[in-house]
């Protein structure tokens, strides 16, 4: 942060084997301006700075055997500690295909914290030590497995950053968007208004606000109903 301008309104510290990784993605389009104006601020921690042998060992083989490696709770845990130190770091997350799928409320909660700790698995795992002793709260991105934690990572970090105030030129957008409301977002049209002898829904292009708005909330009701429908019945509160 240069001087004279003003702190974050948030930070994201990464955990990871791969700091180079980062900013990634990150460093463009809404997040990269957003961090480029300061915003929100990044830093990536390299954990095999943490290892306390001469080859910087952070996994070893799992108790109990079975075949790939574990990442080691000692390792973890002296990063985990060393930049949480001041302020506890704000929520501290494991990104892992075990955790809890991550949803638009979550982002939202996150992204009101003023920092977060995201710890990037890799190999077969962490200690499960590791997660207990620090309080890690395990999320995952959906029903599939990635390489390691990172892209996970900035899929998260990004979610945040776009619910910042300022991020997004009109924050009336943010409003609409898919989940928000429960539902998927309705279809969207632009010009021109016949594509391929494909025609634009007539209500769209009619100036009836009231008609569109309830045209948008229906189709909205009808993606999720079709698309999702876990969603659906919390929407409907089928599953009080």
């Amino acid at each position: 942060m240069s001087p004279g301008q003003a702190a974050p309104l948030w930070s994201a510290t990464v955990l990871t084997l791969f700091p180079e990784m980062f900013p990634g993605p990150l460093a463009h389009a809404l997040a990269g301006k957003a961090l480029e104006a300061g915003i929100w601020a990044l830093e990536s921690v390299d954990i095999r700075g943490y290892a306390s042998d001469k080859h910087g060992s952070v996994d070893d083989n799992a108790f109990g055997g079975g075949p790939g490696m574990v990442m080691r709770a000692d390792v973890l845990g002296a990063a985990i500690d060393d930049v949480c130190v001041e302020d506890g770091g704000g929520p501290r997350i494991l990104l892992t295909p075990r955790g809890r799928p991550l949803d638009q409320r979550r982002v939202r909660e996150l992204a009101e914290a003023p920092r977060v700790t995201l710890v990037c698995g890799r190999y077969e795992g962490v200690d499960e030590r590791i997660i207990e002793a620090r309080g890690l709260e395990e999320i995952c991105l959906g029903d599939f497995v990635l390489s390691g934690g990172e892209v996970a990572a900035m899929a998260l970090i990004d979610a945040c950053v776009r619910a910042l105030p300022g991020v997004v030129g009109d924050p009336a957008s943010l409003e609409e968007e898919s989940f928000e409301s429960g539902l998927l977002e309705y279809p969207q049209y632009t010009r021109p208004a016949v594509w391929e002898g494909r025609e634009t829904p007539e209500v769209l292009l009619s100036g009836h606000y009231a008609r569109i708005a309830a045209w948008r909330r229906a189709e909205a009701e009808r993606a999720t109903r079709e698309r999702r429908p876990d969603l659906w019945a919390r929407y409907r509160g089928d599953d009080n």
